[in-house]
């Protein structure tokens, strides 16, 4: 299933994406996104089956056929928003060439986290703080969402913990980032600076999470382009990792790194401003679009 938080008369509704394209109102079954995750396969599972009854033309009063505005797909994480950094090579060879050093690639996946005030919608605005910042990036990013908990989830059993996966871009002034000591989450973490979405796609949408085209245009510009399967640390090590001694949740997400051609790379740096137009896309998931406004 195709997932998505709309916003109707300022509340939000998580509604399941119909195979003609309209929406599905599923508060019958959950009363949220965050609540779907948590009810695991039951409440999974009495979604599939009033999409499918649907999709027969039944429910005709859920059915909602006009344009709603999205949300972010869980629009209030219940907490941080784990990410990991240097998870392609490219990415790694790309960011020592500019910043003048061969750090390489690490024995264990970087992780850092953003704030869930960092969250934006889609369509909604990245924005930019003069007075902070001027050297604000991006950073397309294939990410899971967790639909069970665990703590010291192994490898084997990872994928079983999967919900679905959505995008995040992961917008990042490169400046705070550097003069911090090496610590990423003030650089990482500023309002606006978290979009993510426009839906979660259920895990069994996707039959290899490690095969999948992903790529960030800005103004119409491609400036990333790559594959998830140039994962350094795959999907399972991931879970893994950020899982030691620590449990994840339902509704937990884990942004999996971002492939080459952020803008701090380029030559001349090619930062974000006023009035860009960011489009995120991930096969099999769609594109996060997202506009950039200067405060």
């Amino acid at each position: 299933m195709r997932l998505a938080t709309i916003s109707v008369d300022g509340d939000p509704i998580c509604v399941a994406y119909l195979s003609n394209g309209n929406l599905l109102n599923l508060s019958e079954v959950a009363r949220s996104m965050q609540a779907l995750i948590e009810g695991g396969k039951p409440t999974l599972d009495a979604a599939r089956k009033l999409v499918a009854e649907a999709g027969e033309g039944m429910h005709q009063d859920k059915v909602i056929q006009r344009e709603a505005p999205l949300m972010a797909p869980i629009p209030r994480p219940s907490k941080n928003i784990f990410c990991i950094g240097r998870n392609y090579a490219e990415h790694i060879a790309e960011g020592d060439r500019a910043q003048n050093q061969n750090v390489g690639v690490t024995e264990h996946p970087v992780v850092f986290t953003k704030p869930r005030t960092a969250v934006v919608p889609p369509e909604g605005d990245v924005l930019i703080f003069p007075e902070v910042s001027t050297c604000i990036d991006y950073e397309v990013e294939l990410t899971v969402v967790i639909g069970k908990a665990g703590r010291n989830i192994s490898k084997a059993d990872a994928m079983d913990h999967i919900f679905g996966y959505t995008i995040v871009n992961d917008i990042s002034a490169r400046d705070i980032q550097r003069r911090h000591g090496g610590q990423y989450f003030k650089g990482k973490g500023l309002d606006g600076s978290c979009p993510i979405g426009p839906v979660i796609v259920t895990a069994d949408e996707i039959d290899d999470p490690h095969a999948l085209s992903i790529g960030l245009t800005v103004n119409g510009e491609q400036r990333q382009d790559g594959n998830t399967k140039d994962m350094i640390f795959d999907i399972p090590t991931l879970i893994a990792s950020v899982s030691e001694g620590l449990t994840l949740e339902p509704g937990d997400m884990i942004a999996t790194g971002t492939p080459s051609g952020v803008g701090y790379a380029m030559d001349p740096p090619q930062y974000l401003r006023d009035g860009d137009t960011l489009e995120c896309s991930v096969e099999g998931i769609g594109t996060l679009r997202n506009f950039v406004r200067s405060v």
